[in-house]
């Protein structure tokens, strides 16, 4: 992976005259190059990862297992894409093993993902079976822990 693209990934904060100094490049060749990788599509966007419960922010989010019948010519592409399209659907992926789509899905409560799930998710032709795992706590997220700071120190093992 592009150097350049790891520091970003690691963090997309960084200026980029932070950025230039660690990969001894230019500003200007450093923002050339953020410029073209937006450009083609290799950086898709940028979030901040967010402690939900911190922000206050309420809702639930389930991992959906979907098996969907591959078509012929397209494989799984295209209900895959109409799947993704979805808003309530923040991640979608292609999976090995014993369901087809990992779908990440976020809703303002239960309520509102079962009835995505049951009105709008079951119904499309295709998706022959789902499961749904609803979040109950974050432990990492995006690559950070969540609530680290107040973690409690372990009780030491007593003999």
């Amino acid at each position: 992976m592009d150097p350049l693209i790891q520091l970003l990934t690691l963090n997309s904060n960084r200026s980029t005259a932070e950025l230039a100094g660690i990969l001894s490049l230019s500003e200007d060749e450093v923002r050339r190059r953020i410029t073209a990788a937006e450009a083609d599509g290799t950086i898709l966007g940028y979030n901040a990862v967010v402690d939900r419960q911190k922000a206050g922010q309420s809702g639930v989010t389930a991992l959906v297992e979907v098996r969907i019948t591959p078509e012929r010519e397209g494989g799984f592409d295209r209900l895959a894409k109409r799947i993704a399209k979805f808003d309530q659907v923040r991640e979608c992926f292609l999976m090995s093993g014993g369901y087809d789509l990992a779908i990440l899905v976020e809703g303002k409560d239960l309520l509102d993902v079962a009835n995505f799930i049951a009105e709008k998710l079951s119904t499309l032709g295709g998706v022959l079976s789902t499961a749904t795992h609803f979040q109950l706590k974050a432990y990492k997220q995006a690559g950070f822990l969540v609530n680290a700071a107040t973690d409690e120190e372990r009780l030491p093992v007593s003999p």
